[in-house]
């Protein structure tokens, strides 16, 4: 637990979720700030961005940065999604690795995790988030997991916690306040991120092809807002979803348009409800062959070039 601070003190730093896909990182940032701030589907890798949420809280400021799950690269979108995940880690102030504990009793998973672990920056004080412990019957089990943890990487402290529940994660802030620096607030007390609205636009659009389209085309998809027009009533946002084969272009419009019309109907409630206006949201769906790994085009779309990618 945390120490009271001292009249006038305040502590305020960066924190990194990080771990693998599907481990419930961004379920786990949203219950933190207490808004659907990051997008979540049953698709793995659904996260491919750095997504930034604040809490303000008496006498402290947690940002928290919600990070690509770390997997086996095959495209240079991979790559770049792996190394936002390490970059974040390595400049935070804390980390929290967060580990999927309804799936640790798969050896192979365990050593995947543990591997992850044993990356981490020694210097970054770390927290072992065991996730989702609610669907762990026998806890008892939880032990030798976590003493192998321990034996990778010097964790201050390990918190099981169900992030769907929430419970544990006023566990998980009594752990990570007393690792913040002592410094002034990063942002303003009613700051909930500091991305763009045009970010979170194109993010709830993704969110509801993911939903949708299930295994079909997820991982080739990117969208692009390309018109936020504010000066009209509604404002008009207009985007672009950008498919990797021609193929998939037939399966997001659907048949007589249906597919599209009820992934815009859907983003819409989504971003109104965010924006706290009504919006005009218009779709459409473009083929951009193999993009994740055309450099030139990764940068259109707003991943950038990181160490890692060749040429």
């Amino acid at each position: 637990m945390s120490k009271p601070l001292a009249a006038g003190t305040t502590r305020s730093g960066h924190i990194a979720l990080v771990g693998r896909p599907n481990v419930g990182k961004s379920t786990l940032m949203n219950a933190l700030v207490g808004q659907p701030l990051a997008i979540v589907s049953p698709q793995p890798q659904t996260t491919r961005e750095a997504v930034r949420g604040v809490l303000t809280t008496e006498g402290a400021q947690y940002v928290f940065i919600d990070t690509p799950g770390v997997h086996a690269p095959h495209t240079r979108l991979g790559r770049w999604m792996n190394d936002v995940a390490r970059q974040v880690a390595h400049d935070a102030d804390a980390v929290v690795l967060v580990v999927d504990a309804a799936k640790l009793g798969g050896q192979p998973l365990l050593e995947a995790d543990v591997a992850l672990a044993a990356e981490l920056p020694p210097r970054v004080p770390t927290v072992l988030a065991l996730s989702k412990v609610d669907r762990v019957k026998d806890k008892a089990a939880l032990l030798p997991v976590i003493a192998a943890f321990a034996e990778a990487h010097p964790f201050v402290a390990t918190v099981p916690l169900s992030a769907k529940r929430k419970d544990g994660v006023d566990e998980l802030l009594a752990e990570l306040r007393p690792l913040l620096p002592e410094q002034p607030m990063l942002f303003d007390p009613d700051t909930l991120s500091d991305q763009p609205e045009r970010f979170f636009v194109a993010e709830l659009v993704r969110e509801q092809v993911l939903l949708h389209t299930r295994q079909e085309v997820p991982h080739g998809v990117a969208v692009v807002v390309e018109r936020f027009d504010e000066s009209v009533k509604p404002a008009r946002i207009e985007v672009v979803i950008h498919v990797a084969r021609e193929a998939h272009t037939k399966i997001l419009v659907g048949a007589g348009g249906r597919m599209v019309k009820s992934i815009g109907t859907a983003a819409r409630a989504r971003v109104e409800r965010m924006l706290g206006a009504k919006v005009h949201l218009a779709l459409s769906v473009r083929a951009t062959p193999d993009w994740m790994n055309n450099e030139a085009r990764l940068r259109e779309m707003g991943y950038g070039r990181r160490a890692g990618d060749d040429g």
